[in-house]
């Protein structure tokens, strides 16, 4: 176990250090990982990948390619321009966009779907897009706690052996608010501390002419991905993957669409062209390291840590929740670490006679789980295909660029959840 933890951290270390090679580096490290057998073979592909995740990106960015190239982008950035005074009023209406939006769809669908949005504004205002799309993918991770359908992990606590929620006591559970207005609160508190940060962004926006979309299609179809996400958060029961299969499948007939209806024979050519696949192995070698862990017993360990305590005050073991939480899902995906606390969670809970459900733990446990993925540029998938969209255009990002925007604001929102946490539901 020491020896794949300590292979676990050099990688990641080696990571931010080598930005240019992330994704040769996870698949080198995760290949040793499987010779060595801490990622068995037979769980790499049954376990170890997050297909959805995969599924959402390639789909999202096949026809997010043909949405930039269609200059809708360019219009939706004027009309959110010219609704704000300047540059920064411009920047925080589309951070707040990003993070409403992904309240009810998919993280990294968001952070696709938004950043053309961004890149735009970046280009009519001679900035960097860098910031920007840091910001979208941040604040799209900040409201992954707000809703049942906005994380996996939220599916997973709202599960009847857990918490046992439905979507409308996200908003209000047993005459308290529930997490919903919790992360709004936060969200706010965020986009204040984002305000500073812009400090020197001021300048007055101007418009010299008006932008045209040479063809609707790629937005309908972007459209239909959008509606049919929301439609199935309502649907109980549905696969694990159904927000992959759904972005995949429309993503399938938008390619047919343009070689049938619009002519365009290198539709496939484009599809292909459009999909990060070095994103995607980044994804791939970050996926079977976390596997290794989990088979090695690290979260297991991680997660008996709690329970070995022996700390009978509830505002301890609540802030020692918060703390670990946040610093561990900054470097491994917050789903098997939430799988292996929640309930782990429940028995400290009864212990600590806390009620049950205990609220309190498994609320901290998750906004700690979503908010520590905002601490590095590896910390979560949303951030991966952020900056593997900024890596497309040329920027490379790097640990500090991410860091001086998602530490902030994530001590913003955090602090302000662990104190709205602990005194509505202690």
């Amino acid at each position: 176990m020491q020896i794949a933890l300590s292979l676990f951290l050099l990688t990641y270390i080696a990571l931010l250090i080598f930005s240019n090679f992330k994704a040769w580096i996870a698949l080198g490290v995760a290949i040793l990982f499987i010779v060595l057998g801490y990622s068995p073979l037979s769980d790499v592909f049954s376990e170890a990948m997050n297909w959805n995740v995969f599924m959402i990106i390639a789909g999202t960015m096949i026809v997010v390619s043909q949405f930039i190239e269609s200059g809708m982008p360019a219009l939706l950035a004027d009309w959110m321009m010219r609704r704000v005074s300047s540059t920064k009023w411009a920047i925080i209406l589309l951070a707040a966009f990003a993070g409403l939006v992904s309240a009810f769809v998919d993280n990294v669908a968001t952070v696709l779907i938004v950043a053309p949005i961004a890149l735009d504004i970046a280009k009519k205002t001679k900035i960097s897009p860098v910031p920007l799309i840091i910001a979208v993918s941040v604040f799209a991770n900040i409201q992954g706690f707000a809703t049942l359908v906005g994380d996996t992990t939220s599916v997973m606590l709202a599960g009847n052996q857990f918490a046992d929620m439905n979507f409308f006591e996200f908003f209000i559970v047993e005459g308290k608010p529930g997490p919903f207005f919790i992360v709004q609160i936060g969200t706010i508190m965020s986009l204040i501390m984002f305000w500073f940060i812009l400090g020197k962004h001021h300048e007055t926006l101007k418009f010299t002419q008006k932008t045209s979309v040479k063809d609707f299609a790629p937005t309908l179809f972007l459209g239909l991905i959008l509606f049919a996400l929301i439609t199935a958060s309502f649907i109980p029961n549905t696969p694990n993957e159904i927000n992959g299969y759904i972005t995949l499948g429309v993503a399938v007939l938008f390619v047919f669409y343009r070689l049938i209806f619009q002519n365009q024979k290198q539709a496939i050519f484009d599809a292909f062209k459009a999909i990060d696949f070095e994103t995607l192995g980044l994804l791939f070698g970050l996926f079977i390291l976390i596997i290794g862990l989990e088979k090695q017993g690290v979260i297991l360990e991680l997660g008996q840590l709690f329970e070995t305590l022996g700390i009978n005050d509830p505002f301890v073991i609540y802030t020692f929740v918060i703390l670990v939480s946040v610093v561990i899902s900054a470097f491994i995906d917050n789903i098997p670490y939430v799988a292996t606390l929640l309930p782990v969670m429940m028995s400290v809970g009864q212990n600590l006679n806390l009620g049950f459900p205990p609220y309190l733990l498994l609320f901290g446990l998750l906004a700690g789980a979503t908010l520590g993925g905002n601490l590095t540029p590896i910390g979560a998938s949303a951030n991966i295909a952020g900056i593997g969209f900024l890596r497309k255009l040329g920027f490379q990002v790097k640990f500090w660029d991410f860091f001086k925007i998602g530490f902030p604001i994530t001590m913003a929102a955090l602090s302000t959840g662990y104190l709205l946490i602990y005194f509505i539901y202690s």
